[in-house]
């Protein structure tokens, strides 16, 4: 199997990055939405970082909000990083491996679409993220669409050739809460007749 940095680099230089963009937009937009109603509720500038960023469009349509200072994209794949950088030459983008970065910073608003499963410990990083890359009262919010309740994905690892982390919703749940966070949140969002939706875990510091 290759490794999920490898596969990226590969959709990256075929322009399959803009169909995941595309596939993942309603989504990502009602994580955005929730994320955003509490940023406003609170009336306080915020900084974000997309953890998985691929070609950068979540970074930049964070980035337009008028709450939001700072908007950063991380990614393993170098060549989504590059795609990100050529789209948009204002933001920041990171190249690292998620495994083992530790930020500079922390941050108030943490996203993360279709990501977590491909890690090597997506309940450590949790935790990680929880202790040292975000803010107290800040948010990480996650968006799966490979988990077991969701028996379309179950053959994604075989057909994509790549190492994918398979868990059930409670699972997630539960990583959330053992990490520390607080005022966890689940639901499926997309769902549609023929597709069980995207898993959307979200807790806060």
């Amino acid at each position: 199997m290759l490794k999920a940095t490898e596969v990226f680099n590969q959709w990256a230089q075929v322009g399959k990055d803009k169909g995941m963009e595309l596939n993942h937009t309603k989504s990502v937009e009602d994580m955005l939405n929730f994320s955003l109603r509490e940023k406003y509720s609170i009336g306080k500038d915020f900084n974000f970082l997309d953890l998985g960023c691929g070609n950068g469009w979540v970074v930049q349509k964070i980035a337009e909000d008028r709450l939001c200072y700072e908007s950063i994209g991380i990614d393993g794949a170098d060549k989504m990083i590059k795609n990100a950088k050529k789209k948009d030459p204002v933001n920041e983008y990171i190249i690292a491996d998620i495994n083992s970065y530790q930020p500079e910073k922390k941050f108030d608003l943490i996203h993360s679409m279709e990501v977590l499963y491909y890690l090597d410990d997506p309940k450590r990083i949790i935790k990680n993220i929880y202790n040292s890359w975000i803010e107290i009262n800040g948010r990480l919010i996650i968006g799966i669409d490979l988990y077991f309740e969701n028996q379309e994905s179950h053959t994604w690892e075989e057909s994509v050739g790549t190492e994918m982390k398979m868990f059930k919703e409670s699972e997630w749940i539960s990583f959330f809460e053992l990490a520390g966070f607080r005022e966890i949140k689940s639901w499926r969002s997309n769902k549609q007749k023929d597709w069980a939706g995207t898993l959307v875990v979200t807790g806060k510091k």
